[in-house]
């Protein structure tokens, strides 16, 4: 697991820098500044209206005397998404926007759900009880 964060620690950087580079080199400086600003207040917002919809959202499925599950996983999601975004650079604000957004969102949701059933299913992740 520490090898694994160590390279995404120092991978995702070095990504992130060669990009912002070679769009400074293609589009000019100060566009690639002004794309990064327009990206995070963009990102802001829209981590800002989903997090209040899931908030409804949950607060709806709790009056209802039902679980937010769904909810819970959106909610992490939007966060890491809003993450994401205050991350300068071009591909995590992609990635951040990917998870900001319902229909990518949705997506990335099963996907995760079915890592964590085989996750389950090897008995890498066990449920206890108190």
């Amino acid at each position: 697991m520490f090898i694994r964060l160590l390279i995404l620690f120092t991978l995702v950087p070095i990504i992130e820098l060669y990009v912002l580079i070679e769009a400074g080199r293609q589009i000019g400086i100060g566009a690639t500044f002004g794309m990064i600003f327009l990206t995070g207040i963009a990102g802001a917002y829209l981590a800002r209206s989903q997090g209040f919809n899931l908030v409804n959202r949950i607060q709806t499925d709790l009056n209802q005397g039902r679980i937010p599950a769904e909810e819970m996983m959106d909610g992490a999601m939007i966060l890491a998404g809003g993450l994401l975004l205050l991350t300068p650079g071009f591909c995590t604000d992609l990635f951040g926007f990917c998870l900001l957004t319902p229909v990518t969102r949705q997506f990335v949701k099963i996907w995760l759900k079915k890592w964590l059933d085989l996750k389950i299913q090897r008995g890498d992740i066990r449920f206890r009880q108190f």
